[in-house]
């Protein structure tokens, strides 16, 4: 009998491809993507945002339920509308009061929605977006604030009032005040007191925040969906499209013709149709005899964020990854003419 681990294994690895999961570590966002078809609608994947808000190891978090997150001053009623958003599948967005590894309360806006598939279009996971909520703040220099909060001492408080998540607070010491006013650096979750009590209700800047992370995640999960076996043995044409240039695609074949590598700045298309600019290398591989062995292509989407990720310019990465193909084959042929 399968193991529980293993099922959750197979669940996401059998649905996408290699790349997902690491194009999926480098999102920055707090999420996670659970499986309805495995008994206990399981955790398969957790982000890394995840667990620096929740402050639990990866091991400790896949496998289990959400409910795990849960405490004592979580709204029922809020974590049956969630249960019947999953058995409705549909999507729900909604402020929820969920406890860290440590035991402390914190107040976030929760999205999910389902991920279907591409195939027969069940829902084979769900997707979840933790956006913490963060305590608001006004400087209204003492007196009584627009939230219902009361600063006295005149002013001594900084004028600073707490709306629904956090209790409002007010000391006559600066030592104090700076305390409560603290950051937590790994979570980006202050040390106030929370009320637990609510309801909060999260900011549009937080609801933005949730519906692009959501946005993002679901461009990965489609865009890097193509299986090994929908890819190999297929000429990368099929990459391009209607806006393809053609006169790019003849450039790519004259270089391949005459051997010669090339660098292209080409629109391709993903699984899901939608385009991106590429900066596409292709470079020929030799034999020891000198004859053309494989033709290696390296592709590196053309994006703000990707460049300032990436740090080094496009031919400077194609570069380096030409000389690493060039190592492998070498390695490989010489241990192939051996055995």
């Amino acid at each position: 009998m399968e193991s529980q681990l293993g099922l959750i294994e197979k669940s996401f690895n059998v649905k996408y491809s290699d790349g997902v999961r690491e194009a999926l570590d480098e999102l920055p966002d707090s999420f996670t993507i659970t499986d309805p078809s495995i008994s206990g609608h399981p955790i398969v994947y957790v982000s890394r945002g995840f667990l620096k808000v929740f402050g639990y190891s990866k091991n400790e978090v896949l496998g289990k339920n959400g409910r795990v997150f849960q405490g004592p001053k979580t709204n029922r009623r809020s974590v049956m509308a969630i249960r019947e958003a999953i058995r409705e599948e549909r999507g729900i967005q909604i402020s929820l009061l969920n406890y860290r590894k440590d035991g402390t309360p914190f107040w976030m806006l929760f999205n999910m929605c389902p991920v279907y598939s591409e195939k027969d279009g069940r829902v084979v996971h769900f997707l979840g977006i933790q956006v913490p909520i963060l305590r608001r703040r006004n400087s209204l220099g003492g007196g009584i604030g627009r939230n219902g909060g009361v600063c006295y001492d005149g002013g001594n408080c900084r004028g600073y009032v707490y709306k629904c998540c956090r209790r409002e607070v007010c000391s006559n010491s600066m030592m104090e005040m700076d305390r409560a006013l603290s950051v937590d650096s790994v979570s980006g979750l202050d040390h106030t007191e929370v009320d637990v009590e609510g309801p909060c209700e999260a900011s549009d800047q937080e609801k933005t925040k949730a519906s692009v992370a959501v946005n993002n995640i679901m461009s990965v999960l489609a865009n890097y969906s193509y299986l090994r076996h929908e890819v190999l043995g297929r000429n990368c044409r099929f990459l391009s499209g209607e806006d393809t240039e053609r006169g790019t695609q003849f450039q790519i074949k004259q270089c391949i013709q005459n051997e010669q590598p090339c660098t292209v700045h080409i629109l391709n298309y993903r699984k899901d149709g939608t385009s991106f600019w590429n900066f596409l290398h292709i470079s020929p591989i030799r034999s020891a005899s000198g004859k053309v062995a494989y033709f290696v292509g390296i592709q590196i989407e053309d994006t703000t964020e990707a460049r300032e990720k990436q740090g080094l310019n496009p031919e400077m990465r194609h570069r380096s990854v030409v000389a690493a193909v060039k190592v492998a084959v070498r390695g490989w042929s010489m241990g192939a003419s051996t055995s």
